[in-house]
């Protein structure tokens, strides 16, 4: 059984909007190397759809991008995509699938069939997931910014205080920091 990681840029103040963290060479590194480990992503049918959006046509070079953007998205293009979602059912980009059903359930199967892991990268399903508690790992990149503003993490709650294990801090060179969690025994 692979573990479900979830990973997300956020800002001091826990901002998750994906437009207020730092774009540069080293937070798209992080998250490079964190895709290459994994077996799979798992979205919501929201991120899956900015995603959609955009990272296909960078995939097939019909938008100008750096090479290291451009070999990404093209990792990304081969990687399996797994979208929940209770009210869209075709999910045409290449190799992408969609949980349906109870969410437990079919998360729970994925991690079973992905012994590399799975790498989630949605804040509200990430909230769904850990109030079943299914998230085993957190990798957040922390930015120094106070944005102000939201989406925040976990903005609409969890029964209960997640108690975490550090596993690692790594400081960028841009000021973020890379801070690698897991959930600790009770």
């Amino acid at each position: 059984m692979g573990l479900l990681t979830f990973s997300i840029n956020l800002t001091l103040d826990g901002c998750v909007d994906h437009q207020e963290g730092i774009a540069d060479d080293e937070t798209h590194a992080f998250f490079t190397r964190l895709m290459d480990e994994g077996g799979a992503m798992l979205w919501g049918r929201v991120t899956y759809e900015m995603m959609e959006g955009y990272w296909p046509a960078v995939a097939r070079g019909d938008v100008q991008a750096p090479l290291a953007i451009r070999e990404w998205a093209v990792k990304l293009e081969a990687k399996p995509k797994h979208v929940v979602s209770t009210t869209r059912t075709d999910f045409p980009w290449n190799n992408s699938h969609h949980i349906a059903g109870d969410l437990r359930i079919g998360v729970q199967q994925l991690k079973d069939a992905t012994p590399a892991g799975v790498l989630l990268g949605s804040g509200k399903l990430a909230t769904a997931l850990d109030r079943l508690d299914l998230i085993d790992e957190y990798q957040f990149l922390v930015h120094p910014r106070i944005a102000g503003h939201g989406p925040t993490l976990y903005e609409s709650g969890l029964a209960s205080t997640r108690r975490l294990a550090l596993v690692s801090s790594t400081p960028l060179r841009n000021g973020a920091v890379a801070m690698h969690y897991r959930r600790a025994l009770s």
